[in-house]
């Protein structure tokens, strides 16, 4: 099939051209063109920005793709925009949404797609958006029948990724742990998760592509494998070989600290990341998501030493910040106590 994914560059959307490659479909890929990455075989690529939005439906209403995988909404604006660039010219939209647009606490338990509704809190930005475009697709969906797939990344790491630990510390987490230095950790660290790495996830668009069974249909595709937030660390340390220190801090601490960076700490993670893959399972039966959590970090150790062992500056006076204010915490409570 001919393949279109808006974005290309991202550390999802590389494996997801990956995928498709394997499977011998014929892969073209839309950005701004800013980064040169090379994929084996005939990837081609179109240049181009899709907040131009005239532009940007001009063109692909003057193109035929069979399937287009929209790695690039982000708000209702965003997939109104898709919609009308394709909806007459393609056989299926793939939409990338996130677990994120599911309203909290969870209806279940591990999560099923059916139960939940759509979060409708706009303090928390990123997840309102997400929910406001799926509202918008479901419209679209029930109203004139368009052959849409929504898809619902949990958190996903992979190489390349920036966005990997409390404070996305990234190589930071390997650098604290080898130099003994204490890292942060939201609530008491205990929170139920299950870690996705990127080739499973893309091997689950993979196998929605030109899937009629997932049209007009919605869902969640993650690793199943159940863990606590705080084994992210441990791993680490297991690789590294050295023990991490692990401090614990309340997420409405660390929101009220570093509002922008852990937004989502507060408001998604301290509830259990834990979701069931029955529905992709049943519509999709070759969808595996089977990469550890220790097969999966070995892999971003290795990528770390290799090309990304650059520590952030400011992530890691922030870290040491919010030791400081633990450790004032304990010894104020100590006193509390001796009084």
């Amino acid at each position: 099939m001919e393949v279109l994914i808006l974005g290309g560059t991202g550390v999802i959307s590389r494996e997801i051209v990956n995928q498709l490659q394997k499977k011998c479909h014929n892969v073209t890929v839309f950005n701004r063109g800013k980064r040169n990455l090379y994929f084996p075989g005939n990837v081609k690529q179109l240049v181009g920005d899709r907040l131009n939005r005239d532009e940007f439906e001009s063109l692909m209403q003057k193109r035929k793709f069979d399937v287009v995988i929209d790695m690039l909404s982000f708000n209702k604006e965003d997939a109104m925009s898709t919609v009308r660039a394709f909806k007459d010219n393609v056989e299926q939209i793939i939409i990338t949404s996130s677990v994120a647009a599911y309203k909290r606490p969870y209806n279940t338990v591990p999560t099923i797609e059916a139960a939940e509704e759509l979060w409708d809190n706009p303090e928390f930005t990123y997840s309102f958006h997400k929910a406001e475009m799926e509202r918008y697709l479901h419209k679209v969906i029930k109203e004139e029948g368009l052959p849409i797939t929504i898809i619902r990344p949990s958190l996903t790491f992979g190489i390349g990724a920036a966005n990997i630990g409390i404070l996305r510390q990234n190589y930071g987490i390997v650098d604290r742990i080898k130099k003994g230095k204490p890292l942060v950790m939201f609530g008491d660290g205990s929170t139920s998760w299950s870690f996705t790495f990127a080739p499973d996830l893309a091997r689950g668009f993979a196998a929605v592509v030109g899937n009629k069974k997932t049209y007009g249909q919605d869902y969640h595709i993650t690793n199943e494998d159940r863990h606590i937030w705080e084994d992210l660390y441990i791993e680490f340390g297991n690789i590294v070989g050295k023990e991490p220190n692990i401090i614990h801090l309340p997420s409405e601490v660390l929101y009220k600290a570093a509002p922008n960076l852990c937004n989502h700490l507060y408001f998604e993670k301290t509830y259990a990341g834990l979701f069931d893959n029955s529905k992709i399972k049943r519509d999709a039966p070759e969808f595996t998501a089977n990469i550890s959590l220790n097969e999966g970090l070995k892999s971003i150790v290795e990528w770390f030493e290799r090309e990304a062992n650059i520590v952030d500056p400011e992530k890691d006076a922030l870290e040491d910040k919010l030791v400081s204010i633990y450790e004032e915490m304990v010894h104020k409570a100590a006193n509390i106590y001796l009084k």
